[in-house]
C-alpha cells in the first residue's frame, strides 16, 4: 500500500483497476475521488465529521453564490436567527442529496465550517464507485488493509491518499516571525494587517479568507483597501483596537461563517465606496430591485467613492444575462448587452399603469420563489 499526501496526486494515470483509499473530505479530496471513481476498481472515502456537499448551481441552475450572497438575503440573515437560517438551507440541500443517507451529515450547522463543492459526488455514491467510511482505527499486520472505526475492513488497498489539510506559515516575512501561525490560526486585522506593524501598515496579506462566496472579488476589495491606507486616505486604528478587533471575530467565527457581503460592506465602509442603496428606489426603480435581489456583485462597490466607474449600473443589470451566456457558450459583442425585455419595459414609479405595477409584483414573486423555493 502506497501512503502519500493529495499534493502528490496529479491525475488519474495509473489507478485503473486498483483500490484507493482517500482521507478527508475537503474540496481536494472529493475532487480526487470523484476522478479516480472512472478508473479504480473502488474508492473509499473516508470521514471524521463528514461535510455539508454544496452543489454549484441551485434550483432553476441559479449559482449557487448569486442565488446566497444578495442584499434580500442578507436582509433575511440579520433578522431571522442563525439556527433558522441553517435550517432553512439545510433542508434545501438535503432535498438534492440527503447527507444523513451516505453518511456524510455532520454535527455542525451549514454555516459554522468551511462547505465542500463537488456536483458529481452524488452519483458516484449512488452507483458505488465512491463509499463513505468512517474513521480510520488501525491497520491491518500485512500493511495493505485498514479497520475502520465501525469495525469493517478493507483489504489489498492499493493506495492511501490523504487530504487531510495541511499547516502554512510566512517564512518569506522576517523568516515567520513577523505572522505567527499557531494552530493554522493567525492575528491579523480585517484578515489583512498584522497588528504588529502599526501604525505604518506596509504589509498586508491579501486573499487568506473562507468566505461563503467568492474569494476573487474580495482579494480585489482588500487590495483597494491597502492602496488606499498606503496612500494616507484611509486611517486604520491603533494597535490595541486592532486586537481587540480581531478577539471579536474569532468569537464570531465560533459560531458562524465569514459572511460574504458584511465583510465585503465593511471594508468598502473604509474606502468610502460603499454606496446608499435606498437612494435608487425612488429615483430608479428598476435597479434598485437589481440591487436588491440580484447577486451582490464587485460592481456594487463602483457606483460610488474612490474608484468609481460609469459602466458599473449596467454591468449590474446585465450580469445575468452574461453569466448564461457564458454557460451557453454565446458571445456577445462589446456595447450589445441589453437589459432583459421585462425589466427593461418598466417605468420609474411615478404613478405607472396597474398592468406594470401587476408586471413589477410577479417579477419580485418569481425572484423569492427562485431565491427562497416558496
Amino acid at each position: 500500500m502506497q501512503v502519500y499526501r493529495a499534493h502528490s496526486y496529479k491525475d488519474q494515470r495509473g489507478y485503473d483497476d486498483q483500490i484507493v483509499v482517500v482521507v478527508g473530505v475537503g474540496n481536494s479530496g472529493v475532487d480526487i475521488a470523484v476522478e479516480l471513481s472512472r478508473v479504480a476498481k473502488q474508492v473509499y472515502l473516508v470521514t471524521r465529521r463528514g461535510t455539508w456537499v454544496l452543489f454549484r448551481n441551485m434550483d432553476h441552475s441559479y449559482p449557487f453564490d448569486m442565488a446566497l450572497n444578495t442584499r434580500w438575503w442578507h436582509i433575511l440573515k440579520q433578522i431571522v436567527p442563525s439556527s433558522a437560517t441553517s435550517w432553512h438551507l439545510e433542508k434545501i440541500f438535503n432535498r438534492r442529496f440527503n447527507h444523513a443517507k451516505f453518511g456524510l451529515k455532520p454535527k455542525h450547522s451549514i454555516l459554522a465550517a468551511h462547505l465542500t463543492v463537488n456536483d458529481e459526488l452524488p452519483n458516484r455514491l449512488c452507483c458505488g464507485t465512491v463509499r463513505v467510511k468512517p474513521n480510520i482505527r488501525e491497520f491491518l499486520p500485512d500493511g495493505n488493509g485498514i479497520i475502520f472505526e465501525d469495525g469493517s475492513e478493507i483489504k489489498n488497498v492499493d493506495h492511501l491518499i490523504l487530504a487531510t489539510g495541511y499547516s502554512f506559515s510566512f517564512p518569506l516575512a522576517e523568516h515567520g516571525t513577523l505572522i505567527p501561525v499557531v494552530e493554522n490560526e493567525m492575528d491579523l486585522y480585517l484578515y489583512m494587517y498584522p497588528p504588529q506593524l502599526s501604525p505604518k501598515n506596509t504589509l498586508a496579506v491579501i486573499g487568506l479568507i473562507q468566505p461563503l462566496g467568492s474569494i476573487m472579488p474580495i482579494a480585489e476589495m482588500q487590495a483597494r483597501l491597502f492602496f488606499e491606507v498606503l496612500n494616507g486616505n484611509v486611517v486604520l486604528p491603533k494597535w490595541r483596537a486592532m486586537q481587540d478587533n480581531i478577539r471579536e471575530r474569532k468569537e464570531k467565527l465560533q459560531a458562524r461563517y465569514v459572511d460574504y457581503i458584511d465583510y465585503m460592506d465593511e471594508l468598502a465602509r473604509l474606502i468610502g465606496c460603499l454606496p446608499a442603496l435606498g437612494k435608487y428606489a425612488i429615483s430608479d426603480p428598476t435597479f434598485y430591485q437589481k440591487l436588491l435581489f440580484g447577486a451582490n456583485a464587485p460592481y456594487v462597490y463602483r457606483l460610488d467613492g474612490p474608484g468609481k466607474w460609469e459602466g458599473a449600473r449596467n454591468a449590474i443589470m446585465t450580469l445575468e444575462e452574461r453569466i448564461y451566456a457564458g454557460m451557453r457558450g454565446v458571445e456577445l459583442k462589446e456595447n450589445s448587452i441589453s437589459t432583459n425585455l421585462e425589466e427593461k419595459d418598466l417605468t420609474p414609479a411615478t404613478g405607472p399603469p396597474f398592468n406594470e405595477r401587476q408586471k413589477r409584483t410577479n417579477i419580485l414573486k418569481q425572484r423569492l420563489s427562485r431565491q427562497f423555493n416558496f
